[in-house]
């Protein structure tokens, strides 16, 4: 079967940036998984995805021009229904048969299978493989209808009559099996090789393909247009580095990976010039400018050598004029006035100190429930308070933080750029005087924001940041805004993981249990629902285990861990990474089983006895039996020292002191009866095994362990 590339392009008005990426690469892989479901392309095609501003296209190598007949054999129904006494067919069949577009002529070619009441008739034949026009032409229609497009619009076509629907009206589609045009027509356009290069670039207005492989040469030379995104987007980051190093004084810019892919789909031929603008506008703070040219200009700010920025900055224009100083001047000019829109919302902003704007957060609704935003800072400053004082921090810092965090939202500059809360909140609170300490909180508070985050630093900001994540988790659930599905507009996983984050990675001492009980205690009565802490605790533990099971930890060791944690987060990573290394051990299973074994036994022995063993102590004179001698002397030998690893953190060293105990409870459970006669024989052994079973699950319940 001979095979050659194929090349479908789809020429359209300048895409959605943000969306351009994600309609490339499902244009492309949508496309191909049909041409290699119907059988014109195989699992070894080699596939090539271009998207620019105004195309999606994909190559897809190794295409047959027809796809292979395949047998096909259809079970059609039992012989016994298909076929009447004498063996001809039976209306039900003749009924199936036609629906399959076959007569009566074809049931002596009928095959058998099956035997008795189970023989079924079979209809063998031969499906004609799809032709190259047949298959691209469903596979198109499947890429388009599968595209993930953000939002569609309807446009006429040509005729003046007709309509369709598509991100952005389409002028062209190019179709080549080699060097042939493949006859498919979509969104009202019959394909052909025509295309167009760069807008103002190119040196024709249109451009015909020669074939499938000179598509991404053609269009570089002749159309001034790199097709590939990530050719693209790789040639941008090569020419920021070159215009940084042209720059000069060891400038480095700003490449953020989304701002990256956003102008990569803005440009067809990037050309990075260097910008630059006036000294002055660096009293802003940095953030504020640096997220003015990054979210409304697509600059790339410059950074000094000690992350400072620098009044240069990068433009990828989408032209090569032979003199840019147009083009950069034209970018100066208009990134000039949002510099000064920053700078005057700043120096507006400092004319009030934040302490004067708190009360006006009395105007601002936080929740129809759960009342202002001024009362819900009250109740984080209450509970910071009582974090920090729990932390040996000083409380009033913790509650001036709390007081000032949520004034910044009342600012001109944060009221432009929300990306800033807390940001600005910090430079408002230094040019008020506030303590840095203080400061730095208020800015800290909303960390960590997304995964990988940074944490707060220091113990007030840690009070701070608890306390508004544990007052919106406690207060959104406790009025029933319980997060389902994908859906969770208040952000309490986001919140969740956060608290979670802080508590186990700073680390802290600080039980969960007791933080949500005392946030949902600020709440005035009847507000919340009276379930709301055990509720919350639960919605906490189910996220703290997916975060465990991301950093990697099993799900068997994460339950041994969390049945006995009671709430010391600070404590779990050290205790699952001695419980992963006990676990490593070859005698790790059997000390399992052993201690799933003595909790089984403990169960059965307070059912039967209705004694409850919890406290019970061992009578060493009722230890009758060698091995229960031995058994009870190995435990006082071992544990001072496992008590001392635990003291100490050492979890690994507590956990790998119990393997010296394995001998011994083997010989205990096969030579003792723990189950006797004798009550008081056997309220004895249970109670050894009731202080073998405590020793055991000092790090972990290991019971969990057992397969």
């Amino acid at each position: 079967m001979t095979t050659k590339n194929l090349l479908v392009e789809l020429l359209v008005e300048e895409l959605p940036p943000k969306a351009l990426k994600k309609l490339g690469d499902s244009f492309a892989e949508t496309l191909t998984a049909s041409l290699k479901a119907q059988g014109l392309a195989s699992a070894e095609s080699v596939v090539a995805s271009f998207a620019s501003p105004r195309r999606l296209a994909v190559r897809v190598g190794d295409v047959a021009a027809k796809a292979d007949d395949k047998a096909v054999s259809q079970k059609l129904m039992p012989a016994s229904v298909g076929l009447d006494a004498s063996g001809q067919a039976t209306p039900a069949l003749l009924k199936k048969l036609a629906a399959l577009g076959v007569g009566a002529e074809v049931v002596p070619q009928l095959r058998r299978e099956g035997e008795g009441k189970a023989e079924s008739l079979v209809y063998d034949s031969t499906q004609a493989g799809a032709t190259l026009a047949e298959g691209l032409q469903k596979a198109l229609e499947d890429a388009l209808a599968k595209l993930p497009i953000p939002k569609m619009m309807t446009y006429q076509l040509a005729d003046g009559w007709s309509s369709v629907q598509f991100v952005r009206p389409a002028h062209g589609v190019v179709a080549l099996h080699g060097a042939e045009i493949v006859p498919v027509s979509v969104l009202g356009l019959q394909a052909g090789r025509k295309t167009q290069g760069h807008r103002f670039e190119a040196a024709s207005a249109t451009l015909e393909i020669r074939d499938a492989g000179s598509y991404e040469a053609q269009l570089e030379n002749e159309g001034a247009v790199i097709p590939s995104f990530e050719k693209r987007r790789d040639e941008i980051v090569h020419q920021l580095a070159k215009a940084a190093v042209q720059a000069g004084g060891g400038v480095r810019p700003i490449v953020d990976e989304a701002l990256l892919d956003e102008v990569t789909a803005l440009v067809e031929r990037p050309n990075v010039l260097i910008g630059q603008f006036e000294a002055e506008f660096l009293e802003v703070p940095q953030e504020c400018l640096i997220l003015t040219m990054k979210a409304n200009q697509k600059y790339f700010p410059l950074l000094d050598s000690d992350g400072r920025l620098t009044n240069k900055f990068l433009i990828v224009s989408n032209i090569r004029p032979a003199d840019a100083s147009l083009v950069i001047g034209g970018n100066e000019r208009v990134v000039r006035p949002r510099l000064a829109d920053a700078k005057f919302f700043f120096d507006q902003d400092r004319k009030k100190t934040l302490e004067s704007r708190v009360e006006k957060l009395g105007n601002v609704v936080y929740h129809n429930k759960l009342g202002t935003q001024l009362q819900r800072t009250e109740r984080v400053a209450t509970l910071a308070g009582t974090i920090a004082r729990l932390l040996d921090a000083d409380k009033a810092d913790a509650e001036l933080a709390a007081r000032l965090a949520k004034a910044d939202l009342l600012t001109d500059m944060v009221g432009e750029f929300p990306e800033l809360q807390g940001i600005m909140g910090r430079y408002y609170a230094l040019h008020d005087g506030e303590d840095k300490v203080v400061a730095d909180a208020i800015e800290a508070h909303y960390h960590p924001r997304f995964a990988g985050d940074t944490l707060p630093q220091g113990a007030i900001a840690c009070a701070v940041a608890l306390a508004d994540k544990l007052e919106t988790v406690v207060g959104i659930y406790g009025i029933g805004q319980v997060p389902t599905g994908e859906k969770d507009p208040f952000g309490l996983r986001r919140h969740a993981l956060g608290i979670l984050r802080i508590l186990v990675e700073t680390p802290l001492d600080l039980p969960l249990h007791a933080l949500i009980k005392t946030a949902a205690g600020n709440f005035p009565d009847g507000m919340l629902s009276a379930t709301v802490a055990s509720d919350v605790e639960g919605f906490m533990l189910d996220r703290l285990r997916g975060y465990l099971r991301e950093r990697g930890f099993e799900v068997s060791h994460i339950e041994a861990v969390l049945c006995i944690l009671n709430g010391r987060m600070h404590e779990v990573l050290p205790r699952l990474q001695g419980v992963r290394t006990f676990a490593a051990l070859e005698v790790a299973k059997d000390l399992a089983a052993a201690n799933k074994r003595v909790l089984n036994i403990m169960r059965k022995n307070c059912e039967e006895l209705g004694a409850d063993l919890t406290g019970a102590s061992v009578k060493p004179a009722l230890l009758k039996e060698a091995t229960e001698r031995d058994l009870y002397q190995a435990m006082q030998d071992i544990a001072p020292m496992a008590e001392g690893y635990l003291k100490r953190g050492e979890y690994g060293s507590n956990l790998k002191v119990l393997v010296t105990l394995k001998p011994f409870i083997d010989d205990f459970f096969e030579k003792v009866m723990v189950m006797c006669e004798d009550r008081e024989l056997r309220l004895n052994r249970a109670a050894l095994l009731q202080q073998l079973g405590k020793l055991m699950n000092q790090v972990a319940d290991i019971s969990r362990l057992a397969a």
